[in-house]
């Protein structure tokens, strides 16, 4: 699920928001509250269907007893060419990285976008969580959108956008 923000072109620069999210009820067993921001959003015409890069959350695995699942509490993808499945499977342990998350509790996050490298920052630490040097979509522009992933309660505050 993607909520595109109207009159924001973007291609390099910061953005930085609060977000909270968790499992809704009756969201199924493997619902981890999947909250994250879209960038570079675009219609792909040939295919009727939106182009995005995307970092997001998974707040459930911040602090889950397997480390493995704790080591997918953020995630890079590229829509629709690289999903996380697609990207976990060609470039393990790549595109994904630990974090410390509890669901329902606000997050801030910043991400910086430069050319075909993107960072990720997560409750204001000097360090990112996580690093991509490969953007898949190149440098394209596109809108900013909030994204919330299937059976989750989310919730956006304080949206900063700058070159």
């Amino acid at each position: 699920m993607r909520h595109a923000l109207s009159k924001t072109e973007f291609q390099d620069g910061v953005i930085e928001i609060e977000l909270t999210g968790e499992p809704g009820p009756n969201a199924g067993e493997g619902a981890r509250g999947f909250v994250g921001v879209a960038f570079r959003v675009s219609l792909d015409a040939a295919k009727d269907a939106a182009k995005y890069e995307c970092f997001y959350l998974r707040p459930t695995n911040g602090r889950a007893d397997d480390q493995v699942r704790r080591n997918h509490s953020t995630q890079y993808i590229s829509h629709p060419d690289f999903p996380w499945q697609r990207l976990r499977k060609e470039f393990p342990e790549k595109d994904e990285s630990y974090v410390d998350l509890v669901p329902g509790e606000w997050t801030k996050v910043k991400i910086e976008v430069r050319g075909d490298k993107a960072r990720l920052y997560v409750h204001d630490a000097p360090q990112p969580v996580l690093v991509v040097n490969d953007l898949k979509q190149g440098q394209s522009q596109g809108q900013i959108a909030l994204w919330v992933g299937a059976g989750t309660v989310a919730h956006f505050a304080n949206l900063r956008v700058s070159k």
